[in-house]
């Protein structure tokens, strides 16, 4: 069996913009294909997972693989307020605003924009809390 790494037809190079004071742990990852602008004092836990893409799922009548080669990747930028804490192996996916204060917890895969200062933790994160 042999495996082939195909690109991203559609491979856009977005642009990460960090406010002051901030801080990322080593090892994470923020995938820049739509544009991420940081806030103020931020902070990202090891193994924090940023992504600003995603593929197509939709139809039936072809392979999964055939519609990713013919569509590529739908991206969207993303904005992290300032003070905002994502913890250690967390997953940001669909997420488009994440306004100031918020905190998420370890291991939370946000699939929704919380509110400001809201406290997020599960698979999927819900709102647990408020600062």
């Amino acid at each position: 069996m042999s495996v082939i790494r195909f690109p991203h037809p559609e491979f856009r190079k977005g642009i990460v913009t960090f406010g002051k004071d901030c801080f990322v742990s080593e090892i994470s990852d923020i995938d820049a294909t739509g544009d991420i602008v940081f806030g103020d004092f931020c902070m990202i836990g090891h193994y924090a997972k940023i992504f600003t893409h995603d593929h197509f799922h939709e139809g039936r009548d072809k392979p999964l693989l055939l519609v990713q080669r013919e569509k590529g990747v739908k991206w969207q930028n993303k904005k992290i307020g300032n003070d905002v804490w994502l913890h250690e192996c967390i997953i940001l996916y669909q997420v488009d605003n994440i306004p100031d204060g918020v905190v998420i917890g370890a291991g939370s895969v946000l699939t929704k924009n919380p509110g400001p200062y809201e406290i997020w933790a599960g698979n999927p994160a819900i709102k647990v809390g408020e600062r």
